[in-house]
């Protein structure tokens, strides 16, 4: 933002350039500059003034007051500074942009990460179940095979009994039986 001062020599009541920096800066604010300069032939014999660009920014921020002949070295200067301002803004926004693609990075691994544990637990807490399953498999089956055993010898001593019968055996202690078998 540019503002232009000048003054008569005949006006009673001189201004100083002090006089119009706080609406200057408040026009600069309202209008979303990034600079203000007053562009002055007030105080002509003030020699503050007189030497070339003078940074007011002391009083308010990014202010400059020159006399016209400084007009266009500022403005050679303030587009140098936007121009460098732009690479930095270029320079941060590719900064920001890697944060970003290196967060959604880091928040796809995390996913992955959370994703694979959860599936981990799930594999884990089955392969557990299965192993518990084989375990009472075997347990039943030890049952059975003892059992199988139990009536194999079971079946084993009722076999040598049945060999082990003859009428002999069957008649010892019996004498109606014996004499009808000897009888026959």
């Amino acid at each position: 933002m540019f503002e232009m001062k000048n003054e008569n020599d005949e006006t009673a009541t001189k201004k100083r350039n002090e006089d119009f920096f706080a609406k200057l800066d408040k026009d600069r604010k309202d209008k979303n500059c990034e600079y203000a300069v007053l562009v002055s032939l007030l105080e002509a014999d003030n020699e503050f003034y007189n030497t070339g660009i003078v940074d007011v920014s002391h009083k308010y921020p990014k202010m400059y007051v020159i006399r016209p002949q400084f007009f266009i070295p500022i403005i050679t200067l303030l587009r140098n500074a936007a121009m460098s301002s732009l690479k930095y803004k270029a320079e941060l926004n590719l900064m920001r942009n890697q944060n970003i693609d290196i967060t959604n990075f880091e928040e796809k691994i995390d996913a992955f990460k959370n994703g694979f544990a959860k599936n981990y637990v799930s594999a884990s807490n089955h392969f557990e179940k299965a192993i518990e399953e084989i375990d009472k498999s075997i347990t039943r089956m030890q049952k059975v095979k003892t059992e199988l055993t139990t009536s194999a010898n079971q079946l084993r001593l009722a076999n040598q009994k049945a060999e082990g019968l003859t009428i002999k055996k069957l008649t010892y202690g019996n004498p109606t039986m014996k004499s009808k078998f000897d009888e026959l």
